[in-house]
């Protein structure tokens, strides 16, 4: 009896791995690949942002994002979303610098790998004031032919503080704002 369930764990055990084990160069390669592709796509010092941006997805086929308790299941969705933060926001945003806090990613197979990646992106408000955004974003990367998109992401962006001129980083916590005072 311990014999045929010793073999039916084994057939159980081969019947599920998928076969696609990546070597730790492979790992390192798709790392590697994974993160020229995103630094380059969130370049703000070079034109051509929004189309940057959108390069990271597929052309066509269902794209998931989530972010601010909303979700969205279309690429032109996705597309309009990228094009209004970049009209409402980006534009308004004076020498911005997109910093990448910590970039981790899990290769999962020969084609598909998850970043989770923590930034902030300080600039200067149309007034010239100090301001900061960041957040963080998990993405699932799927390789489709010779090219890696994004089929799946998560964005987290950070509370806004009470004093824009100091920059958000991870791990600091803002003061909170004095209690109002009786007159």
């Amino acid at each position: 009896m311990r014999l045929l369930t010793l073999m039916a764990a084994s057939i159980w055990v081969a019947a599920c791995s998928s076969g696609t084990s990546v070597s730790a160069a492979e790992r390192q390669s798709i790392t590697n690949d994974l993160t020229r592709q995103v630094k380059a796509a969130y370049d703000l010092s070079k034109p051509g942002v929004e189309q940057r941006l959108l390069s990271l997805y597929p052309d066509s086929g269902r794209v998931v994002s989530a972010a601010a308790g909303s979700m969205i299941t279309s690429r032109d969705t996705l597309a309009m979303g990228i094009h209004a933060f970049w009209e409402n926001v980006g534009a308004n945003m004076r020498q911005p610098k997109w910093i990448w806090d910590q970039m981790i990613f899990d290769v999962l197979a020969p084609d598909a790998a998850v970043m989770t990646a923590t930034y902030h992106v300080p600039h200067l408000t149309p007034r010239n004031m100090p301001h900061t955004i960041g957040g963080a974003w998990t993405a699932v990367f799927q390789k489709r032919g010779n090219r890696w998109v994004i089929v799946q992401e998560h964005l987290s962006d950070l509370p806004p503080t009470h004093d824009s001129t100091m920059a958000q980083m991870p791990g600091m916590t803002m003061p909170s704002p004095p209690a109002p005072t009786k007159k």
